[in-house]
């Protein structure tokens, strides 16, 4: 794990946001803001290699641009990128990080608990059991998440105002590819380097 912003401070617990940020939106940054009502800082997180996508368009050193000018305006969120896609491998690289007395929680929105509940890990109970290591705070999106038998003690929902439910980066591209207004929906920090980035 590379950190590219990390604050001084030791965390007691630390919340984990990964994602691919193309572009970080509105969402992203309450997601991220709701998290720091459970733990002491927030480290987004930029995978290299992804297991259920690929990166296209905007690579991997203007996307972590563009979420180092967002993260730099809070003290309490960090950013760093991995070679890591999956939860448990990322919140293991944190694990090592941080050390063994942090407690870890991985935020992230409906869609990604659910991928991640429901990834092919080789055994059926396999993330029940990654459970162990770390509690999911999910934010709504699109619909709540239903969690699964069993892992209510380690799952904690996360609210989240409703207007940022639909926000979504493909949300923003789709916007800009129509020639719709789309600068609402970034925070206002980096809408200059998202025109830049995207060209438009």
């Amino acid at each position: 794990m590379e950190f590219i912003r990390r604050p001084s401070q030791h965390p007691r617990r630390l919340g984990i946001l990964p994602g691919t940020f193309n572009p970080p939106t509105r969402a992203h940054v309450a997601l991220g803001e709701a998290a720091l009502r459970f733990v002491d800082e927030v480290l987004f997180v930029m995978p290299r290699l992804l297991p259920h996508k690929s990166y296209e368009g905007v690579g991997l050193a203007g996307r972590l641009e563009m979420v180092e000018r967002i993260v730099s305006a809070c003290p309490r969120f960090s950013l760093a990128s991995t070679e890591k896609g999956l939860f448990v491998d990322i919140a293991r690289e944190c694990r090592d990080a941080y050390g063994p007395q942090t407690l870890l929680s991985l935020v992230c929105g409906r869609d990604a608990a659910e991928r991640a509940v429901a990834w092919d890990y080789g055994r059926p109970d396999a993330f029940q059991e990654m459970l162990d290591e770390f509690e999911l705070l999910v934010a709504a999106r699109q619909g709540s998440f239903q969690v699964p038998r069993g892992m209510e003690s380690r799952v904690r929902l996360l609210p989240i105002a409703g207007e940022y439910e639909e926000v979504s980066a493909s949300l923003i591209r789709d916007r800009m590819r129509r020639g719709e207004p789309w600068e609402h929906l970034v925070p206002q920090a980096i809408v200059s380097l998202v025109r830049e980035l995207y060209g438009v």
